[in-house]
C-alpha cells in the first residue's frame, strides 16, 4: 500500500487527477508489475542468468481445478509457445507468473533466489488496457515513469513501428497499432522475462512480420512466454512448444522436434 502511495504522490500534477483506486488498478494491469515477494517467492524464481523455474503450480476456482501440478522451466534465449484450447489454463498460468493470481500449491526448487527485480517482468495482456484519450507518446512516457525508463520511449517507438502514429490519440489507432502500444509498454525497463498473451491479435500480414521480428530479437535478451491460438505464429516465433489441456501439460518439445504441430495439437487435446 505504501509503495503504491509513494508512487502515486510522485506522479506529476497532470496525472494526479486519477484517484488512488484508479491508480492501483492501473498499476495492477500495466505491463510492468510491482513486487509481491511474500506470495510469489514461494514458487516463482528468476535465476541470475535469466532462467525461469516454476514447480507444482495448481489453481482452483469455485471448486473446479484449472491447473494441476504444473511445472515449467524456461532457459535464457528461449521463446516458449504456450498452446491449448479455450479453458486449458493458459491465461491463469500467466497471471500466476506475474502475480495477479496466487497459486493453491507451489514450491521453489530450493536453489534459485526469490525474484529480486519483479518490476522487470514485461506483460502484454489479451485485453491490452490502454488510456484511450491519451496520445501515443504521452501514454508511453506516462507508463515509463513506473519503471524509470523514460529515456527508452523514443527507441521503443521505432522498435515496434509506432513512429508514424505518435501524434494520434490511442482511440484513433487500429487494433494492430494498439497492440504495438501494449508491446512497447511491455518492453519498458529491460524486462528479464516477457509474457505475451495473444500478441498478434488484429495484426495484418505486414504488421505480423514486424512483431515476429521484435519477438525474435527480444528473446536474445530475455526469455519469452507467448500464448496464442495461431499455430503458425508459434512456428515463426518460438523455439519450444508447451501444450496445456484441462490444466495439465500434455507436451513440451523443441519446435525442431515437431514435424507436424497441427497433428501434435490435435492428438494431445482430444
Amino acid at each position: 500500500m505504501y509503495a503504491h502511495l509513494r508512487n502515486y504522490q510522485n506522479l506529476s500534477a497532470k496525472y494526479r487527477k486519477l484517484s488512488l483506486v484508479e491508480y492501483k488498478k492501473l498499476r495492477t494491469f500495466v505491463a510492468v508489475f510491482p513486487a509481491a515477494p511474500y506470495e510469489r517467492g514461494r514458487y516463482f524464481s528468476l535465476m541470475t542468468h535469466q532462467v525461469v523455474d516454476i514447480r507444482h503450480i495448481s489453481k482452483t476456482f469455485s471448486g473446479q481445478q484449472v491447473l494441476h501440478d504444473v511445472s515449467l522451466q524456461v532457459s535464457e534465449g528461449e521463446s516458449v509457445g504456450l498452446l491449448g484450447p479455450n479453458g486449458a489454463g493458459k491465461s491463469t498460468l500467466m497471471k500466476i507468473l506475474i502475480g495477479i493470481l496466487s497459486a493453491d500449491k507451489a514450491q521453489s526448487n530450493g536453489e534459485s533466489a526469490i525474484v529480486q527485480c519483479p518490476e522487470r517482468i514485461g506483460y502484454l495482456s489479451e485485453q491490452n488496457p490502454l488510456y484511450q484519450e491519451m496520445y501515443v507518446r504521452e501514454y508511453l512516457l506516462f507508463m515509463a515513469r513506473f519503471s524509470h525508463s523514460e529515456s527508452e520511449v523514443e527507441e521503443l517507438i521505432d522498435r515496434v513501428g509506432l513512429r508514424a502514429e505518435v501524434h494520434k490519440h490511442i482511440r484513433e489507432l487500429s487494433k494492430g497499432y494498439r497492440q504495438r502500444v501494449g508491446l512497447a509498454t511491455a518492453l519498458m525497463g529491460n524486462p528479464q522475462l516477457l509474457i505475451l498473451d495473444e500478441p498478434t491479435t488484429g495484426l495484418d500480414p505486414n504488421q505480423l512480420e514486424d512483431i515476429r521480428h521484435v519477438v525474435r530479437e527480444t528473446r536474445k535478451k530475455c526469455p519469452i512466454i507467448l500464448s496464442t491460438h495461431i499455430l503458425q505464429e508459434v512456428k515463426e516465433m518460438c523455439t519450444r512448444v508447451v501444450i496445456l489441456d484441462h490444466g495439465h501439460i500434455r507436451a513440451d518439445r523443441p519446435i525442431e522436434d515437431i514435424p507436424d504441430l497441427e497433428q501434435l495439437f490435435h492428438d494431445t487435446t482430444n
